[in-house]
Order: structure tokens, then C-alpha cells, then sequence
């Protein structure tokens, strides 16, 4: 098996071209409900060891607390990733007590509605109701401060959306938005949804696929209040930590985003994972370099909280 090169380390192309050597059926052929079984199959891992672990009502939204230590911490409230249409509280158990670990902060998930069952704007509508929630209850949950939210993924294009709709409302709005290799233009149509179109695990088709089912009108997929690249005005938003990596068919969009951001007076953090692919926040234990970058965006975290 030949290694594909310009990755982080010698683990992670050894995983790349296992995927890239998968001659199953695409996300595509196999459709939501196929594709959220394997990934449930895959999940649920209970480490790192918590505190404190409990499911909530978020404002009519299933939600499940992490909090890594007995004592008040920040909050973060974090939406999933899986293309709006197959990610859950599960898939991403170990990312966010990890991410809750090392970055000293609790962690509120959400478990939004999911696509094509509930199209565009339903998971939105469930961020945007969990975070109001958080908002006010800060200090029920264990937690001080003003919440942030973040994401992975389409979860960070949740989080995108969630700060302008609170914005847009006049609202209170979160610390902190935490972006990581998120989704910022449903039309796809940036150089590296081109560049790397296949081949570094999350393909351009497969990302396709996940718009589709979430916001099945072609014609609104470059609307402000679908793709968060085509709001004209960004000012006024919370404070971002951006993070891409290098072999991602999303990169530019969130690159992109992340300069829209800072051009608007919005202070930024941005960094680019060299070596990296789609994905690195979910896949412990790949590779070292693969640990390392999660264990950037925990650091990242606690320093956008203060820590």
C-alpha cells in the first residue's frame, strides 16, 4: 500500500490510505439512516472520566452536560458535527470529555435535530434555543462566565449561525465562537472543495450529499441566513477561535471566514493544522499528530475563556 504524502505524521497517511482503499458504497448510495447506524456503532466511549455527566432538557433540546472537575468553570456550548444529517451526542462523547478536560471548561452538547427529517432551519432553531438557555442558566449548570459555543464541522457552521441569529435579535450573545474545519458556504464552490475533492477522507460528494439533505433548495444554499460567507456584514460577533486543516475540502471557506471575521473588527485566532485532514477532533488515537492537533483546540479554548 503506498502512503500518500504531505501528512502530519506516518500514523495518519497510513490511515488515509486505508480510506482511501474503501471500495464500499457511498454516503450517497447508502442514505442517513445507513450511515448514522455505523457511526452509533462506532460510539459510545466514556473516557476520560468526568465529575459530573448528566443529560438535560436545553430549552426543549436534548442536551448532555460535561463538567471535568467539581469546582465552577466556563461553559461551552457545542454542537456536533455529521453534515446536519448523521452526527450525535454519541459520536462525539470522547471529543467533548476531552475537550472538556484539557481545556478546563464544561461541556453542553446538543443533540439538534437532524436532516433530511428536519430540513434547514430546524437545527439552527435548536442551537439557537439551547445556547438561549445556557445563556440564562449559566450558574445552574456549575459553570460561571458567558457561555461560548463551538463546533466541528456542519456543527461549526451551527455555531456560525447561532451568533448571527443572536446577534441579528439584538440579544445577548456568546463569549466565544470555537470554528473548527467548519462548513461556511453550502454552494461549495471555494478551490479546495476542488482541490481536495477526494481522497483526504471527507470528499467534496460527501459534503454535497450532507447539503442536500439539509437544504434540499439549490437556490437557497447561498443565502446570509444559509452560508454564513455571504452575510455582508460580520461585525459585532463574538470573538472566534478558527481552526482548518490543510487536506480538507472546506479549508478555504473557513479561511475565508475567518479573514471576513478579522476584516469586520472581530478579534480572531486562526490556524491552520498542516498535515491534517477533515475530521481530527473524532478520530483519537489515529495518529500522534492527530492527538496533538484536539489537544491545540483544547488549548485554544482555555485561552479564548481566560485560562
Amino acid at each position: 500500500m503506498t502512503l500518500p504524502e504531505g501528512l502530519a505524521d506516518a500514523e495518519l497517511a497510513a490511515f488515509v490510505a486505508e480510506m482511501r482503499s474503501f471500495d464500499g458504497p457511498s454516503f450517497r448510495e447508502r442514505g442517513a439512516a445507513d450511515v448514522r447506524a455505523a457511526a452509533a456503532a462506532r460510539a459510545r466511549v466514556l473516557e476520560p472520566v468526568m465529575a459530573e455527566v448528566r443529560e438535560v432538557d436545553a430549552g426543549g433540546v436534548p442536551a448532555r452536560l460535561y463538567r471535568p472537575v467539581e469546582g465552577a468553570t466556563p461553559l461551552l456550548v457545542f454542537f456536533h458535527g455529521g453534515m446536519w444529517s448523521i452526527g450525535s451526542l454519541d459520536t462525539h462523547e470522547r471529543a467533548c470529555r476531552e475537550l472538556a478536560r484539557d481545556a478546563g471548561v464544561s461541556v453542553l452538547a446538543v443533540d439538534y435535530r437532524l436532516a433530511p427529517e428536519h430540513p434547514f432551519p430546524a437545527a439552527v432553531d435548536d442551537a439557537v434555543a439551547a445556547t438561549r438557555w445556557a445563556l440564562a442558566r449559566v450558574g445552574e449548570l456549575g459553570c460561571v462566565g458567558v457561555p461560548g459555543v463551538g463546533g466541528d464541522s456542519a456543527g461549526g457552521h451551527v455555531a456560525t449561525m447561532v451568533c448571527l441569529r443572536l446577534r441579528d435579535a439584538g440579544e445577548v450573545s456568546p463569549s466565544v465562537q470555537v470554528l473548527v474545519t467548519p462548513n461556511t458556504d453550502l454552494t461549495l464552490s471555494r478551490p479546495s472543495a476542488r482541490e481536495k475533492a477526494e481522497g483526504w477522507v471527507l470528499t467534496t460528494d460527501g459534503v454535497a450529499w450532507g447539503v442536500e439533505q439539509w437544504v434540499p433548495d439549490a437556490a437557497r444554499r447561498g443565502d446570509p441566513d444559509v452560508s454564513p460567507l455571504a452575510v455582508e456584514d460580520l461585525s459585532g460577533l463574538p470573538r472566534a477561535v478558527v481552526v482548518t486543516a490543510e487536506h480538507d475540502p472546506l479549508r478555504d471557506e473557513g479561511e475565508e471566514y475567518a479573514g471576513r471575521l478579522r476584516d469586520a473588527g472581530v478579534p480572531v485566532v486562526w490556524r491552520r493544522e498542516d498535515g491534517m485532514v477533515h475530521g481530527f477532533l473524532t478520530t483519537h488515537g489515529v495518529s500522534p499528530a492527530v492527538d496533538a492537533a484536539s489537544r491545540r483546540v483544547a488549548e485554544d479554548v482555555a485561552r479564548a475563556f481566560g485560562g
